[in-house]
């Protein structure tokens, strides 16, 4: 799919990102759901997701549900320390791309062993992770470091070029920068 830059931004794109928790103490954080078209905010929605839960996945279900979108942006697949969003269930139930945008190169080997040490459902968990694609370096601003994307349901160059059209005020496309 070709599609010039600024053309991206008059879709509606969702972003999300998790709120600040301190590990061992914070039993609950947010999940921030932004709705963009353009470069505007149409609709915002906080929830709570449980600190390495489960429900993460079913809450952004149930916003998008409600939501016409074209795309969704993730700041993350693990969102709450291990509490995960599964970007391919989100892609099947919705048949919109997803985009997964982080600012460090993920290492599903220290995941892995993360899972293994912490987690009795660890195997479970670990399932989002195998279903995940290659993460590709993108410079989405010239004077910034790269991020890592992984896309699901859409082709790396147009995510790349959605990136690069999003990324407005730093490295960070807006939907998730906002989230």
């Amino acid at each position: 799919m070709v599609m010039r830059q600024n053309a991206f931004r008059n879709l509606p794109i969702v972003g999300v990102e998790d709120g600040s928790f301190q590990k061992g103490t914070t039993r609950r954080t947010t999940l921030a759901i932004v709705l963009f078209k353009g470069l505007e905010i149409e609709k915002i929605k906080i929830t709570k997701i449980a600190v390495d839960g489960l429900d993460a996945t079913d809450k952004l279900s149930e916003v998008l549900s409600a939501w016409k979108f074209a795309i969704v942006m993730l700041a993350s697949v693990s969102v709450a320390d291990f509490n995960l969003i599964d970007p391919t269930a989100i892609n099947k139930k919705f048949e919109k791309p997803v985009v997964v945008v982080t600012r460090t190169r993920p290492d599903n080997k220290k995941v892995h062993r993360a899972l293994k040490r912490h987690f009795k459902d660890w195997r479970m968990r670990w399932k989002v992770f195998e279903k995940s694609g290659p993460f590709y370096r993108v410079v989405a601003s010239p004077d910034e470091p790269p991020v890592y994307v992984e896309t699901i349901g859409a082709d790396v160059r147009w995510a790349c070029n959605l990136i690069r059209s999003l990324s407005v005020c730093c490295r960070v496309p807006e939907p998730i920068r906002v989230a």
